[in-house]
């Protein structure tokens, strides 16, 4: 081991602006890839191979060296106290609700606990139960409920759980009247249980064929399985794949989801997801079920363009499209007589507000859309044909769902900018609203409640007008000396919706200005805005949010010097791409669990479902541009970089580790404005994680790095 590290040592070029801060050393080789003709150099491929000690070795120190740095920064500590106390005013929060059969199944949060635990009670007054606490179950290993699905009868649960934010579950099946777990267990099942039959006495799961996150087969040629309780898992069904319907032509990057949907009892569906937001389903008669062969019929093909949400209720099917519209619109057709050509409108596309998706109760269909920032209620009666908006509380984000539609009984939660989440009852016939009988809502201090929000509007680069949202203290002064956080997305066509964010907001009342940019490759504004931020118009989300950052700038909100960008996820894109081509946009920017090296994407783990989004190096257009996103591949020598932390997380399924740290060392090995960059490897997380004690540690870190370097008196380094 020893002389491996001085191997890698003795071939490292080191600039003269790491003895700073010590960097740990990062080989350059000789690799690249041709493609169309173009040559694109990869210097630093090796960090991809985890199985290499090298590798293992260089991320263990660079998070040494991390972790060294934010350990010195004041504020950290003070922040995670912030949290903690907004955590203990915050009620118990009630989540993850189903009913079956008299029975109300449910995740609990306590408040200072960490992750939730399940619970059930017989009816909405029945006596809680406590049925499994994850942080119990094998003493000494941190676990967090995945997902939980109950029986029709309410008498069995599958509960699938996982340990260390890597979402890669053990599945186990509760008997719910004596609390304990059948002997049957499944591993590894990235989503978990998907449906049961309609006896009970089995249930269908997403089956891969490897829990490692980083093997290239980790995505690939997925099934949906059948478990028959009491029999042995490994002669489970294979219930719909690509190796059972080889006449459909399953994609490898397809993910295969089948069973059963109690609204509609007459038959089984089944749809191939990946991030592609055309859905793709087919369906069959419940009679078939057990049939080795099912005689699958085509429900919706992507070329329908049906999105975003989906109800069917005996026959009938209710689905959004956006094709030929902007805004979408609501249609009908039935499985007797399925035409999409000839579905009946029955909500016409509206101006200025975009259908975001439908539930349904007894009587009615629930209708949610939105201006791009707030959302509207309406509800379409199933008798009369008729479409009425519920008048809401207040403005701001609202969700609804219906715990057991077989009556008008809902629940809808609303939050914004600075209004924390509150729950409500309503009853969809009468459109009155009462106190939620699950969730109440926290009172925080007084600081909280004086935040100010403006909605404004950028001119970006080609004119386009980009919505800004903008959260500040009372009282605050536009005369550049604010430092200011700008976090953003833009992909998927996911919309920046408000919500109270406590973790931002505790910066907020300390004078920090967040600011979120509604760049395109969100939804906002409709299907258009979605795919003026997609593949070869991917530009646009990095050149809006730099857009928003001159805008702050020039209106006297913050300054360069003062100014932290970030980016999450697919926003790794935005944030890599926006400071490698505007650096002296921002003093510090956050890369945190993204997607930086965009060209060698599709070779991730998790990479080729998500081809229908960014696209593929095999395709000339796109190839080129997804160098136009690759963060890594702009990082150019000799340049006055921003500081920057990148975050990766060890268990990370969804990007893994190696985008962020080859961004890292490129910066590291290219920057000369001696401004620090870090890599913080996440062990004990993924992509996320429920446990709020790891999650309050991880922002703190990021947060106070960012807010160091802009200069806040609060965040400064220990003597």
């Amino acid at each position: 081991m020893r002389k491996l590290v001085t191997l890698v040592i003795a071939s490292c070029c080191l600039l003269s602006s790491f003895a700073q801060y010590n960097y740990p050393a990062t080989k350059i080789v000789d690799s690249s890839n041709t493609y169309f003709g173009v040559n694109y150099k990869d210097p630093y491929r090796w960090l991809e191979n985890f199985k290499d000690s090298a590798v293992v070795i260089w991320f263990r120190q660079q998070a040494d060296l991390s972790n060294s740095i934010l350990n010195k920064i004041s504020g950290r500590d003070e922040l995670i106290a912030e949290w903690r106390m907004l955590d203990k005013l915050q009620p118990p929060r009630i989540n993850g609700r189903d009913y079956e059969n008299g029975r109300i199944f449910y995740r609990k949060t306590m408040p200072g606990e960490n992750v939730a635990k399940l619970y059930f009670r017989e009816g909405m007054n029945g006596q809680e139960q406590l049925l499994f606490d994850p942080t119990a179950y094998i003493k000494g290993k941190k676990f967090s409920i995945q997902n939980v699905l109950p029986s029709y009868d309410g008498k069995k649960v599958v509960i699938s759980y996982s340990a260390a934010g890597a979402e890669i579950s053990t599945i186990k099946i509760m008997d719910v009247d004596t609390k304990t777990f059948l002997p049957e267990s499944i591993y590894p099942s990235w989503f978990g249980p998907i449906s049961w039959t309609f006896d009970n006495k089995a249930f269908t799961y997403f089956s891969q064929k490897t829990g490692d996150n980083t093997s290239p087969e980790f995505e690939l040629n997925t099934k949906t399985k059948l478990h028959k309780l009491g029999d042995d898992v490994k002669n489970d069904i294979d219930f719909f794949s690509n190796e059972t319907y080889t006449n459909l032509n399953i994609q490898p990057n397809e993910l295969p989801f089948a069973g059963l949907n109690k609204d509609s009892r007459n038959y089984i569906f089944a749809d191939l997801l990946n991030v592609r937001n055309e859905m793709f389903t087919y369906f069959a008669p419940v009679a078939q079920i057990n049939s080795s062969k099912i005689d699958w019929k085509i429900l919706c093909v992507p070329e329908n363009k049906i999105v975003r949400s989906r109800e069917i209720i005996g026959d009938d099917v209710y689905a959004i499209t956006s094709k030929n519209v902007k805004n979408y619109k609501l249609i009908h057709t039935t499985l007797s007589d399925l035409n999409w050509d000839k579905a009946e409108t029955i909500a016409a596309e509206k101006p200025n507000q975009t259908l975001e998706s439908i539930t349904h109760c007894k009587n009615y269909l629930l209708l949610t859309y939105s201006d791009g920032i707030n959302n509207f209620i309406f509800k379409y009666n199933f008798k009369t044909k008729k479409t009425t908006e519920i008048k809401l509380p207040y403005s701001g984000s609202a969700g609804i769902f219906c715990l057991d539609n077989k009556t008008d009984d809902c629940y809808i939660g609303i939050t914004s900018w600075n209004k924390p989440y509150t729950e409500f009852n309503l009853n969809a016939e009468t459109d009155a609203f009462s106190p939620s009988t699950f969730n109440k809502p926290p009172v925080y201090p007084e600081a909280y409640t004086n935040l100010v929000v403006e909605e404004v509007e950028a001119k970006g680069h080609d004119g386009t007008m980009i919505p800004l949202s903008i959260i500040y203290k009372k009282g605050m002064k536009k005369d550049g000396t604010n430092v200011c956080l700008m976090d953003s997305y833009g992909a998927y066509g996911i919309s920046m919706s408000p919500y109270f964010n406590n973790l931002e907001n505790a910066l907020a009342i300390r004078g920090v200005i967040i600011a979120i940019p509604h760049v395109r490759g969100g939804s906002e504004k409709g299907e258009a805005w979605y795919r003026a931020g997609y593949k070869t118009t991917k530009p646009n989300t990095w050149k809006d949010f730099n857009s928003c950052a001159e805008y702050l700038i020039a209106n006297g909100y913050t300054s360069a010097k003062k100014l932290a960008g970030t980016g999450t996820s697919a926003g790794g894109v935005l944030i890599s791409r926006a400071i490698t081509e505007r650096p002296d946009l921002y003093a510090a920017a956050i890369c945190n669990v993204g997607c930086a090296n965009a060209m060698r994407m599709e070779l991730a783990p998790n990479g080729p479902a998500n081809i229908p989004e960014f696209g593929t190096v095999k395709d000339s257009i796109e190839c080129r541009a997804l160098y136009e996103m690759d963060g890594v591949q702009h990082v150019v020598k000799n340049t006055n970089y921003p500081a920057v932390i990148c975050v990766g997380g060890w268990n990370d399924p969804r990007v893994i580790a190696w985008e962020p740290g080859k961004f890292a060392a490129a910066l590291q090995n290219s920057t000369t404005s001696g401004k620090p960059v870090i890599m913080k490897v996440n062990y004990d997380n993924g992509h996320f994680t429920e446990d709020k004690s790891v999650t309050f540690s991880n922002f703190a870190d990021q947060f106070a790095f960012a807010m160091w370097q802009c200069g806040h008196p609060d965040f400064k380094l220990k003597n």
